[in-house]
């Protein structure tokens, strides 16, 4: 099991090389690539992780402690808009401070079967959204195209360097695509 980041570095690190995992795929991912693109030598770099395996693996792994934090904390809030804006907004915020990680993420949707641990990614998001994709067809459409356009959105708003004028706008436009129009 892939240990737990000790440092805001290890973040960085992590962080970096989701979008390196994302933008080339695992195979086409070197591991000087990972190393030049945080600034260690290989050497450093496997100090923090023991292999590139590992890496990839504690990207996902801190991918979903973050999803399972998200649903933690709506959790204990009654299924509906409500609910589901605060999603929104923690799961965007953690997507402008984690860019790479959003890629990561993103690229399960569009290159299936690259994470074998993908269904439990789904099941965080039916929790977390409350929906069962085989009842609820609509709502599960609706909150995926909310999501791709949070991840979507919040890299062009990394890109850009202006989260702040950004994540109004970013939570609109998830909100509207739910069908929960503000008023």
């Amino acid at each position: 099991m892939p240990r737990q980041p000790r440092t805001g570095f290890d973040e960085k690190i992590l962080d970096t090389a989701a979008a390196l995992f994302a933008r080339h795929g695992f195979e086409q991912t070197s591991l000087k690539a990972l190393a030049d693109a945080v600034g260690l030598s290989k050497a450093g770099l496997l100090h923090h992780f023991p292999s590139k395996d590992a890496l990839f693996e504690a990207a996902w792994e801190h991918s979903r402690v973050l999803s399972r934090h998200v649903v933690e904390l709506v959790s204990p809030m009654p299924a509906g808009p409500a609910r589901e804006k605060r999603a929104l907004e923690l799961l965007t915020d953690i997507a402008l401070d984690r860019p790479g990680l959003v890629s990561l993420l993103f690229r399960s949707m569009t290159a299936p079967g690259e994470d074998p641990q993908q269904a439990q990614d789904e099941l965080l998001l039916n929790e977390m959204f409350v929906v069962d994709p085989q009842v609820e067809l609509e709502r599960a459409v609706r909150i995926v195209g909310a999501l791709s356009a949070m991840a979507v959105l919040t890299l062009l708003a990394n890109q850009e360097g202006d989260k702040t004028t950004w994540r109004p706008l970013i939570l609109a436009t998830c909100t509207d695509a739910l069908g929960h129009r503000e008023a």
